[in-house]
């Protein structure tokens, strides 16, 4: 029996095993509601909220708060202070943001470095978005604090838009209150930054009461259950995890689904952490001071399909005649991973490479650093894949050399089946008799491949994981390696090279066992249709050098023998 063939096979069962398994465990679609067309006007006026108490704090944290809708279009600019609005709009060179000064909301963030479609490049990518209810609220809680269910402060602004100019680093945008609330003045600021999707959310406060004034900080991102905006649906393309991703006290990384929600909510206390709405790609991040403690939560409501997501700070006692500041940081872009390990210990994770992370990251390294030398991330696959080749070359040449000799060996294996007929087991020992006189191992080429799957694994996350491949043009037609060929002819052409080295190596004396392998190029090419475009050219370039490498190793055997 080939045992050399069931190897590989059986290796490459699992690897398409675990390909789709983790596919559908991390990516797989839910059913989602369709997502309305229109933005503002849809939301319902106000919605009926409950109290969330969370554990070791006794605050409470609105669930729902009121929403009022877009009725009133923006004024223009002026020295003085706007007249009522409802929402002031900020642009830096990487976000364009809206801020609902009914409560002091992110309504939406566009991304602008980061269009929706290939073909659109100005239309940015809408992250937080009224479509789907999606916002990052933030607010005072506690004894003396400013938002309570159903009832949120209205603030103002000096101008209704806001615009980070090239020459600055920082732009401080403030929206501030008519009169003092519960003995407090205060000042909300949003700090934005040039090239930073991280927004600092801060309250000035002054306490002119005659008591201490107790508050206390709560970002919380809302978000109902519609796929995100621009997301490709397709069951058989890739279906991102979405879905809430944090820490916990032993775990730097978890990550819940909405059902996982459903059936339990999540409460933690410790001090620094994250708590992020994690989609493909993309992600938006509460982080409160990693020098502070914090109740972190998270809940899917049982009568409305939309999850809850925040922070609490831990309350702030002012005296009077006092001021303090408090707030926390959001984050609303792309997954980063360099940028997100700056902001918060574990944020870099959701960045999500699956169990074969340590693996990955080394991947990416040399996928960034060949990319830094080309310009071109698909000549960076194929710079990485060769250097893969190369590093893989000792183990894979006892492969190649086993199959050379295998092959060698046809002839006489048939001679031997012709002689002994349906008489498998002498068949079997006299086979095994040859291998011993050849000096060939059928298994001793088999570990080396099969070490090889792994690292196929691994380069597959992180090209799904990897932002920076999102629309990355190759050649040609392939204008975006994160998605599959629209032509097919990378799959075909991978199926084309599988069949070549099939074609080098010996062929089994089972026919059944070699009308299988016969037909696992066609089935190989079917699954990887539908792959991204840059995994598809990866495994393409990896079987060329295979032939290659093949037909070196064979060429010297026969030299030296």
């Amino acid at each position: 029996m080939d045992y050399q063939r069931i190897l590989i096979f059986i290796g490459l069962s699992i690897t398409g095993y675990l390909l789709v398994f983790n596919w559908q465990q991390d990516y797989g679609n839910e059913s989602k509601q369709p997502a309305t067309e229109s933005g503002y006007e849809e939301r319902t006026d106000s919605f009926d909220g409950e109290l969330n108490s969370v554990p070791e704090n006794d605050h409470q944290i609105p669930e729902l708060f009121a929403d009022k809708r877009l009725k009133n279009p923006l004024i223009q600019k002026s020295d003085a202070l706007a007249a009522p609005q409802y929402h002031i709009k900020v642009k830096t060179d990487v976000l364009e943001v809206t801020i609902n000064l009914h409560g002091g909301d992110i309504d939406q963030a566009d991304l602008l470095k980061y269009p929706t479609q290939i073909n659109e490049p100005d239309n940015p990518l809408i992250l937080l978005n009224p479509k789907n209810l999606y916002s990052a609220q933030s607010g005072l809680i506690g004894p003396n604090g400013t938002d309570k269910t159903g009832s949120r402060p209205d603030y103002k602004a000096r101008f209704n838009e806001y615009v980070l100019d090239s020459g600055e680093q920082e732009l401080i945008v403030p929206i501030t209150l008519e009169n003092p609330v519960n003995g407090l003045i205060l000042i909300k600021e949003f700090v934005f930054r040039q090239t930073d999707y991280l927004v600092d959310v801060r309250y000035r406060l002054t306490n002119i009461g005659s008591v201490p004034a107790k508050v206390a900080f709560y970002g919380q991102i809302k978000r109902d259950g519609q796929d995100p905006v621009g997301e490709d649906t397709n069951s058989m393309g890739m279906q991102p995890f979405v879905g809430v991703a944090t820490r916990t006290k032993d775990d730097l990384y978890q990550k819940f689904t909405a059902d996982d929600l459903q059936e339990e909510s999540f409460q933690v206390s410790l001090q620094g952490g994250y708590i992020a709405f994690s989609q493909h790609y993309f992600l938006s991040a509460w982080v409160p001071a990693q020098d502070k403690a914090s109740n972190f939560y998270a809940r899917k409501l049982n009568s409305r399909d939309i999850l809850l997501l925040g922070f609490t700070s831990e309350e702030l006692e002012i005296a009077p005649g006092q001021s303090e500041i408090l707030g926390g940081s959001f984050y609303m872009g792309p997954k980063n991973q360099k940028r997100l390990d700056e902001i918060a210990d574990g944020l870099g994770l959701t960045v999500d490479y699956g169990f074969l992370w340590w693996l990955a990251q080394p991947l990416f390294s040399g996928l960034t650093l060949f990319h830094s030398l080309v310009n071109n991330w698909g000549y960076a696959i194929i710079l990485l894949t060769i250097l893969v080749k190369m590093l893989l070359y000792p183990l894979s040449a006892a492969s190649f050399r086993s199959m050379a000799k295998m092959r060698k060996l046809q002839p006489e294996m048939a001679r031997l089946k012709e002689r002994f007929g349906d008489d498998k087991q002498k068949f079997s020992q006299a086979m095994m008799e040859m291998y011993k006189k050849e000096g060939a191992n059928p298994l001793g080429g088999c570990l080396p491949i099969l070490l090889q799957m792994p690292v196929f694994l691994a380069l597959y996350w992180t090209l799904m994981e990897s932002v920076e491949l999102r629309q990355a043009p190759f050649l040609l037609w392939i204008n975006d390696l994160s998605v599959m060929d629209p032509y097919f002819v990378l799959p075909i052409l991978m199926g084309i090279s599988m069949f070549l080295t099939q074609m080098m190596q010996p062929e089994p004396p089972d026919p059944i066992q070699a009308k299988v392998f016969k037909f696992l190029p066609i089935m190989m090419t079917f699954f990887f249709l539908w792959f991204p475009a840059g995994l598809v050219l990866y495994w393409l370039i990896n079987n060329i050098l295979s032939v290659l490498q093949q037909l070196y190793v064979t060429r010297s055997l026969e030299k030296a023998g």
